[in-house]
């Protein structure tokens, strides 16, 4: 499992979070509470370069439009675990790949241990992201993916 502080950074560390995140439990008070609309942004700019992409390539994929507009601070706790979802995957790709870009070329790729769906299309869903956390740590680890 990757670590809670590499979660929190993909999110925006301490300065967007309003302290640092040490623990799991303190990411999950975080959550439910609602994390900061800010995170949304800050994990999709470790997936694309492009303001307009992370708004409507991103964003708007994890909390809808209409929502996210409504939304003045804070989102609510099922937003916030879709975005800690991401947020931990961007981690355990970074984490593993070592380099952003190459992270981010696999995140965003086609990938055939995924039916031809890009890892990030598959994180979506809570058990997506799981498949994509065990194909990353078979990659890390050596092993066939």
């Amino acid at each position: 499992m990757i670590q809670v502080e590499n979660i929190a950074k993909v999110m925006g560390g301490a300065g967007v979070l309003h302290g640092a995140i040490a623990n799991l439990r303190e990411l999950a008070r975080e959550v439910e509470r609602g994390l900061p609309k800010r995170t949304v942004r800050e994990v999709g700019r470790h997936l694309f370069a492009d303001d307009r992409d992370i708004t409507h390539g991103f964003v708007y994929r994890l909390v809808p439009e209409a929502s996210y507009k409504r939304r003045k601070e804070r989102l609510t706790p099922e937003e916030s675990a879709r975005v800690e979802r991401i947020a931990r995957v961007v981690a355990t790709a970074e984490f593993v790949w070592d380099d952003p870009v190459d992270s981010r070329e696999f995140l965003m790729s086609p990938n055939p241990s995924l039916e031809g769906q890009t890892p990030l299309d598959v994180a979506m869903s809570e058990i997506g992201a799981r498949r994509v956390e065990a194909l990353l740590w078979d990659i890390f680890y050596g092993h066939p993916a």
